[in-house]
């Protein structure tokens, strides 16, 4: 939808009171605005995203669509999916009652230690411009406002709130800034959210950043929200180009903000711009008398499409002698292993976090899909020590019979505030408005086991805890969350485990009650999960099982990754290693089983120090709901594994050309310039694990005839013959990268100028175009100049499977 014409939109500011112009400009509440009955605007919602569409409550009964991380979409390399993935998120949307879609994540890997990588698509600038400017379409031409984040340079957890990010004018133009260019200026996305961290001394809710480029020379017109808690002053924050402060009702605005219009600290007419952008905003998504929203997309079937994306995101890195796929038919027994294998990852932690449906593990993906076959599940080693939920199946709520358990919560006085069925026994950030004036938690079930012996029951939740089986109490403890209150004692709360013996089929009452601690901020809710530690045995033991479980299956599939403790927001990851024994894990399960296929569950890089011990390995992401689905259908040759990989994946740590993330005195300093990524790798000369670009999928390829010609734009078509040389049908990416032999300028020994996407049957050939812009060949210096002179272009497979070439003269 066009802007509505600020003419159509002044008479309605001018209904207003300076109070109510006011009001409009801080959130009502956690996810609303305020509605104003005297300009006909109705309250409007704001929702993560970016993978799924949470709505406005943290309640585990409100369900959603949990698509496969950015990672897994950045691993595609296709720009029709990601239209299409944000033309679904427009429908959950609309579903949810939902305006504005809080994604995508336009943030770079600027090292692979950030623990939020798996929110954001990849290491690059130009792959994550394409993609993200995609999902903008799709979610903003179904009637739903798009808000791309975080801006500017949030490529890091640690001190997110206060640090300063210290970069070169030309690396933040070159890299950060032009992974919002394509978005802001092509698609016009309709909310933009300011960032936590400083950038060159000024926090981003005051940052001159929003006025140059944003809303100036990129010419964004829409509303500027800060991140949760964000904004902190008013004066500053007000004269800058921030227009919406969330969360709401308080905040550094309000009646501060009227006073400071009143004294003349803050022009009325800032205001008014301010409030002309929310009504522009409510116009386009249908809040506002006499507008109307664009259509809503046909309602796709969201679990097959998540199964798509997860399949088509998957990237193979290792097939020793053709190893997958598989034939079902001739598969008698498989060996499953791992803790991801039963617990999997299908999403990142934080506020990306949804509530879906159902989530295929891959333990059940290969079970429906393999339904001859015996297939068995074996822990092998704990991914995070730690408890998993009690399985719904064996729950029953004490008090009403049904599936499920109680929970009550109480204030200090010992009256009830809530006393609710709840059909889990996690309960994920319970709502902080639903909980009101509760000090005090307590759950009660009936559970049923389904195997018995010693069970390590136990609790995850800040607070003082104590759980109780037949109401005798087994653990008393004070559990305290690491690090800030939303990533420690939300996303990964802490918890306590103690054994029990349990017969299998015998009922037991439990009970965990919990004293909360005071909360740094109202808003943020609750985590409370009743539960058990998967680990039964000690970690040799369990070893062992493993690898004679996989002696004595024809294959093994082993399932490692990370935790919801490793890759969450609010923390950077302290190593690239996996956690725990999975190491060892997998050479344990190797040396048992030759055709050993390992699954690397992470939605970021991870060290894989075996990768060429075993058959295959398989990289998955965070897959999404329908990830063990999505799984079987790669192992089994049923789709084609058609990732190729968005960001690099070191072999050792060691290697990694940029790697710390962690302030120093509060400052972050982007020393390297414009060298991140693939462009840092090819400086420093080490060779990675896997190169940025690379993926093997079931096929093979032979590119031949590169051809470049002058484009319309300026810039230039470069066309590369394409055939298909194996014998199953198969996608490959293909890309463009330049290089200047000889500049007066500092540059990247190569970097990525533009990909295409290709499908192909055996024998098939094809010619394929890469547009690659004029920008492509442009380097910041007060402006975008073009060094005059020979660029090479360079095709293939990967950065460093650059078959072909030409010379072209720019400038």
């Amino acid at each position: 939808m066009t802007a509505p014409h600020d003419d159509a939109l002044r008479p309605v500011l001018g209904k207003l009171t300076l109070e109510q112009k006011v009001r409009l400009l801080t959130g009502a509440d956690t996810w609303g605005l305020y509605d104003e009955p005297a300009a006909g605007l109705r309250r409007m919602v704001l929702s993560d995203g970016p993978s799924g569409i949470r709505g406005e409550s943290w309640d585990d009964r409100e369900r959603s669509l949990n698509l496969p991380s950015a990672t897994a979409l950045g691993a595609t390399w296709d720009v029709a999916l990601a239209e299409r993935y944000g033309a679904v998120l427009a429908a959950e949307a609309r579903r949810h009652g939902v305006d504005v879609v809080l994604g995508p994540t336009i943030n770079l890997h600027r090292s692979p230690l950030g623990g939020r990588h798996f929110e954001a698509y990849s290491e690059d600038p130009v792959l994550t411009s394409r993609l993200a400017a995609a999902y903008v379409r799709g979610v903003q031409d179904g009637g739903v406002g798009a808000c791309p984040k975080h801006y500017v340079a949030n490529d890091f957890e640690a001190e997110r709130f206060t640090a300063d990010v210290v970069v070169s004018e030309r690396a933040l133009r070159e890299l950060y800034l032009a992974a919002f260019e394509d978005t802001v200026v092509e698609q016009r996305p309709w909310m933009v959210m300011a960032a936590y961290n400083s950038v060159n001394g000024a926090t981003m809710t005051e940052n001159p950043l929003l006025a140059e480029p944003l809303c100036g020379e990129w010419g964004f017109e829409g509303v500027v929200v800060s991140d949760w808690w964000a904004a902190r002053t008013t004066e500053p924050a007000a004269r800058a180009r921030l227009d919406l402060v969330m969360p709401g009702p308080d905040g550094p605005w309000g009646q501060k903000l009227v006073d400071a219009v009143r004294t003349g600290a803050v022009t009325e007419e800032a205001v008014d711009e301010k409030v002309l952008r929310l009504l522009r905003l409510a116009a386009r998504v249908g809040a506002l008398d006499g507008f109307t929203a664009a259509a809503p997309p046909t309602r796709a079937d969201g679990p097959a499409f998540a199964r798509e994306v997860a399949a088509t995101g998957t990237v193979l890195v290792r097939n020793a002698g053709g190893e997958l796929p598989w034939n079902a038919g001739r598969l008698r027994s498989v060996a499953v292993i791992g803790h991801n294998a039963l617990a999997a990852r299908t999403q990142g932690g934080g506020s990306a976090h949804v509530e879906p449906e159902r989530v295929v593990s891959p333990l059940d993906g290969l079970r429906a899909a393999l339904p001859r076959a015996d297939v068995r599940w074996t822990l092998g080693a704990v991914v995070q020590p730690g408890i998993e939920p009690l399985p719904l199946s064996g729950l029953t709520d004490p008090a009403s019979g049904e599936p499920g358990v109680r929970l009550v919560c109480r204030a200090a006085d010992g009256s009830v505030v809530l006393d609710e069925n709840r059909r889990t026994a996690n309960l994920s950030r319970l709502g902080s408005a639903r909980l009101g004036a509760t000090t005090t938690l307590e759950i009660g079930a009936r559970y049923v086991p389904a195997a018995g012996g010693t069970t390590r029951l136990g609790v995850a939740g800040a607070g003082t805890v104590e759980l109780r089986v037949d109401d005798a109490v087994v653990l008393a403890t004070t559990l305290v969350h690491d690090g800030e209150e939303f990533g420690g004692g939300l996303v990964a709360p802490p918890s306590a485990t103690v054994p029990v013996e349990l017969t299998a089929g015998t009922p037991v009452d439990l009970r965990v009650i919990v004293e909360l601690p005071p909360r740094e901020n109202a808003g943020s809710g609750v985590t409370l999960v009743l539960g058990a530690d998967l680990a039964t045995a000690d970690p040799e033991t369990e070893l062992a099982r493993a690898a004679e479980a996989a002696r004595a299956a024809d294959v093994a599939v082993v399932v490692v990754g990370t935790s919801a403790e490793v890759e969450r927001e609010g923390a950077d990851r302290a190593s690239l290693a996996l956690p725990g024994r999975q190491d060892d894990l997998v050479r344990a399960v190797a040396a048992a089983n030759p055709r050993t296929v390992v699954v690397v569950n992470a939605g970021a890089p991870v060290l894989l120090p075996w990768r060429d011990d075993v058959a295959a390995v398989l990289l998955t992401w965070f897959g999404g709901q329908e990830y063990g689905h999505a799984l079987a259908d790669v192992l089994l040759g049923l789709v084609e594994p058609g990732g190729r990989l968005p960001t690099t994946w070191p072999a050792t740590e060691a290697d990694v050309p940029v790697l710390d993330t962690a302030p120093v005195d509060g400052t972050v300093r982007y020393e390297e310039g414009v060298h991140i990524g693939h462009r840092a790798w090819l400086r420093a000369g080490a060779e990675p694990a896997y190169p940025f670009g690379h993926g093997l999928g079931y096929t093979s390829w032979e590119l031949t005839a590169l051809r470049a010609a002058s484009a319309a734009d300026g810039g230039l078509d470069v066309a590369v013959d394409v055939r298909n040389t194996g014998a199953r049908s198969g996608r490959h990416v293909v890309q463009v990268y330049l290089s200047r032999a000889a500049s007066a300028i500092e540059r990247p020994a190569r970097w990525l100028a533009g990909f295409a996407v290709v499908d192909a049957a055996p024998g098939e050939a094809a010619t394929v175009t890469v547009p690659v812009r004029p920008r492509a060949f442009e380097h910041w210096d007060g402006g975008w100049r073009t060094e005059p002179g020979t660029f090479t272009v360079h095709a293939g497979s990967n950065v460093l499977d650059l078959p072909l070439s030409a010379e072209v003269v720019a400038g």
